[in-house]
């Protein structure tokens, strides 16, 4: 290995695969729910959107669905 490189020479380019990771979407939601996942995050350290991500892909995992049942 070289103990220098020359990167002036180098062209970068995007990865053609970060697009399809995730898609930015518009969402409403209630204060309290913002709230409570941005408090996980101060103690977590892990940034409050990705928590909302994990959370939604474990309720997928785990075929969880809401109760609609109004009463």
């Amino acid at each position: 290995m070289r103990k220098e490189y020359d990167f002036s020479k180098m062209r970068s380019r995007k990865n053609p695969y970060a697009a399809k990771l995730k898609r930015q979407v518009t969402i409403r939601m209630r204060d309290d729910v913002i709230t409570y996942f941005k408090d996980m995050s101060k103690e977590t350290g892990i940034p409050y959107q990705s928590l909302i991500n994990l959370y939604l892909r474990d309720c997928m995992a785990a075929g969880r669905k809401p109760d609609l049942s109004w009463k």
